[in-house]
Parts: structure tokens; sequence; C-alpha cells
């Protein structure tokens, strides 16, 4: 039997966090005469209301969530978390509830689409507001793609199961230290990332806000220009950020306690590294050569935006979609390529990838040499069957709701390009996708109220890695 009680306590902590950070634009609005406090107050005071009923409801001395319950607990704690976080887009934005829940949505997946236009003149606060969305985000996902996946099992993320992990009472203090040492790593990124960013030439609220939105891998900007509004440099600090955020934040944690370059010797790490310098040197060649920039610009932009796709990010720096066909190509399969397992960014992680490929070389000797034994490893770990068919089943799952939302979509009069982009770019988290409506330079405030809802269930599903939230719609699921 389901434990709604406990869920509903879950869910309740999580409101009265959202509801402190709602405290933050609300004190920077008051103290700096801008619009905002009262909405930002109202918006507190009815989350802090909810989430205290909440916990008065759920809470009991003592509570184990079962495995049913982790699933029914992580997909329904992000709906109503992205449905508080629409109050100050409602009240102080004056967007419609489609749209304040397409921006919530965005920014607490870490996605970075957005329907708001004339950033430059919104109040202060609204552009705070939506920066620590994706702050939360970011935080939020690397806790549940170390805690909480790896034990469900979900797309193969078993393989990266902390050693000695069996969710018993004396786990629970190492899990604990476990966030509390990612929060500290993340916590520093993001302030060292912030005062880069303030002596390229930022104000210190550009500043703030890119730091937050960098190391979430979320997009979101200050500006409708993006980082197109910023510095050259500013544009380098962002591309070693990104790169960053898109590690996995648990190598951090261990190549800084065991003072081992932990990080370094990893599979992942090492593919993502390699793959970012082949791509941005190889599209950089191309486009200087074919006389789009010259050399020293086409390595700053294709290099920042290559990473910017790589880890999700979404900033915009040009309209890459307008460069060529075969870098527009390039960029739709790195947009489903993602980065690394256990960092802030979406996509379909480059772990399963190598797993694939490793797979295929695997079958190929076997062809050749019927006989022989040839052991699966990745990181050192055995990789066997259950977790292959785990990813086996993501994939196809994944490519499944991309072709379901490109056909949706289509059918909401959107172009080919743009109904497809637009599909692998909410489900992979990225931000913007292709075309002239949601190119990099373009949001999705033009498209149908309709077509927003369907993006906005991508990108919660492809932040939940797709089968978190499909095993709720089988019926059996819900049987004791």
């Amino acid at each position: 039997m389901i434990n709604f009680k406990s869920i509903i306590f879950v869910i309740g902590v999580t409101l009265s966090k959202l509801a402190l950070f709602m405290w933050l634009p609300l004190l920077m609005a008051f103290f700096s005469g801008t619009a905002g406090t009262a909405e930002f107050l109202a918006s507190a005071v009815i989350t802090h209301t909810i989430s205290l009923i909440f916990v008065r409801f759920g809470y009991k001395q003592a509570f184990r969530l079962n495995v049913r319950d982790m699933f029914v607990m992580t997909t329904f704690t992000w709906l109503v978390s992205c449905a508080f976080a629409t109050l100050p887009f409602l009240l102080l934005s004056k967007l419609s509830f489609t749209d304040a829940y397409f921006e919530a949505m965005s920014g607490l997946t870490t996605t970075g689409s957005t329907v708001m236009q004339g950033l430059e003149h919104m109040p202060p606060a609204i552009l705070l507001w939506r920066s620590l969305l994706q702050w939360l985000g970011g935080i939020g996902f690397i806790v549940l793609a170390v805690a909480v996946l790896p034990y469900l099992n979900v797309g193969g993320m078993k393989l990266f199961q902390m050693e000695s992990s069996d969710r018993s009472e004396k786990d629970s203090p190492r899990m604990s230290n476990v966030a509390r040492n990612i929060l500290i790593v993340y916590l520093t990124l993001s302030f060292i990332c912030g005062v880069c960013y303030w002596f390229s030439g930022m104000s210190l609220f550009d500043a703030i806000n890119h730091a937050m939105t960098t190391l979430s891998t979320g997009g979101f900007s200050t500006r409708d220009a993006s980082m197109s509004a910023f510095s050259p440099q500013a544009q380098w600090i962002a591309s070693g950020f990104m790169f960053l955020g898109g590690l996995p934040f648990i190598l951090y944690v261990q190549s800084i306690r065991r003072r081992e370059g932990l990080i370094f010797r990893d599979a992942q790490v090492r593919g993502f590294f390699w793959l970012t310098i082949s791509v941005s040197l190889l599209m950089s060649i191309w486009l200087w050569n074919a006389k789009v920039f010259d050399f020293e610009d086409a390595l700053r932009i294709t290099t920042f935006n290559v990473i910017s796709v790589l880890t999700t990010t979404g900033f915009g720096l040009t309209d890459f979609g307008a460069w060529s066909y075969v870098t527009t190509i390039l960029f739709i399969f790195l947009m489903l390529a993602g980065a690394c397992s256990g960092s802030t960014a979406g996509g379909m992680k480059l772990f399963r990838i190598q797993i694939a490929g490793a797979l295929f070389q695997k079958q190929a000797r076997q062809l050749m040499h019927p006989s022989g034994v040839f052991p699966q490893k990745y990181n050192g770990r055995p990789v066997n069957d259950a977790i292959i068919r785990s990813i086996v089943a993501f994939v196809l799952s994944y490519m499944t709701v991309i072709i379901l939302s490109s056909i949706l979509l289509g059918m909401l009069n959107m172009t080919p390009l743009e109904a497809i982009s637009g599909s692998v770019t909410a489900v992979g988290n990225v931000g913007p996708g292709l075309g002239a409506k949601i190119g990099p330079l373009g949001n999705f405030t033009g498209i149908p109220d309709a077509a927003k809802w369907v993006l906005s269930i991508d990108m919660m599903l492809g932040r939940l890695e797709i089968l978190t939230v499909a095993v709720l719609l089988f019926p059996s699921f819900w049987k004791d």
C-alpha cells in the first residue's frame, strides 16, 4: 500500500524550503524600492501555509518510504513544487497560468526555455526568482541522481549506486553527509563563478543571476540577448563553468575527500572532455573555412554553443541554427547526448552512449569468436543484464516520447523543424530549439498554449528520466 501520508509530509517540507527562498526576491524588492514586495509576500505566505498543513497532516514519529512510495513522491513533489513556483509569475508578471507553469517548470527542470521577453525592463525580483528556481532545480536533481534514481534502478542508474548503500537506517547519516558535501561544492562553484562574472564586466546583479543559472546548467538570463549582451571574457567564463556543471558532482566530493584526481579517471568525464574538444575544434575549423567567422570568433562562439548544448544549459550566443546544414545536424545530435550522470545536465547522458558502444564492440567480438567470454565493465564495475535492459528501456522510452511529442506539436501547427527540435530540447532539458520562433535568439511565447503544456510535460519527463513517471501510468502499479 502506498504511504500517502509520508509522501504529503515530504511535499510539505519541500514547499517550506521553496517558500523560504521566496523571501530573497521579496527582501531585494523591499530594500531596492522596486516592484514585487507585496506579490512575493503573498506567494510566500500562501506557500508557507500550505506547507504547514501538509507537514502537520503527514507527520509521523518515524516512517519509511518503499520503492513505490519513492516513485510517487518524486513525480508529485516536482509537479506540486512547480504549481506553487508559478505564484510570483501570476501575481507580479501577470502571466496566464499556462505561461506561468511553463516558466516554473522550465526553471525547476533547468531547461531554460522561456515565454518571457523584455527581460531588461522587468522587476529585478522576478529575474532573481527565475534564477533561484534554476539553482534550486540543479542541486535538487544532483541529489535525486545520487540518492534516489540509483536506488530505483531508473535507466541504468543502478550503475552509480554508492558502495554500501543498502538504504538501511545506518545509511541515512552517510547520505546526509554526501548531500551536504555536494551542496558545499555547488555553493563554492556558484560563488567563484559569480566573482569571475563580476570581474569580467557584469553588474553584481547580472553576475549573481548568471552564476546561478550557469552552474545549474539552466540558461535563464537577465537579458533578451542572453550571453550575447556580455563581453567575450564573460562568454569564456560561462563556457568553463558550464563544463564544470556538466561533470558528476559526487566525483568532486570524492576527489576532495581522498585528495586524488578521481574525476580525471572517470570514463564519463574523459568522454565528455574529448567530445567537447573534438566537436568544438572541427566545427570551428568548418565555420572559419566557410568564412562565417574569423578563427578567434569561430573558436569562442563554437566552443560556447557546443558546451551550452551538450550540458543542456541553453544560453544563447548567435543563432547556431543558421550557420550551415552540417552544423545544425550536429547540434541536434548534441541535444540528444547530454553530459555526465550526476551533474546538473539533462539529455540521455554520455554513460548510456558509452555502454551502448561497448556493447556493440562486445557483440562484434562474440560474432568473430562464438565460444569466447567477454565480460563487460564500466568504470571498473560490472555491467549486468539488468542494467543493460534498463538502459535499453530508457532509450526506447526517450525516443518514443520525442516522436509522440513531435507529432502532437505538428498537429498544433508547429513547423516540422520546430516540432522536432522543440520536443528534443524539452525532453533533453536543453532550452532553445531550432527555427525562427523557438531558436537560440527566440522564445516560446508565440506557440499555442496546448503546445506549452506538451512541452512542460516533456521537461518533467526528461528531468525525472522518463521511467520514473512512466511507471505511474500502469494500473498494476497502484494495486496492492
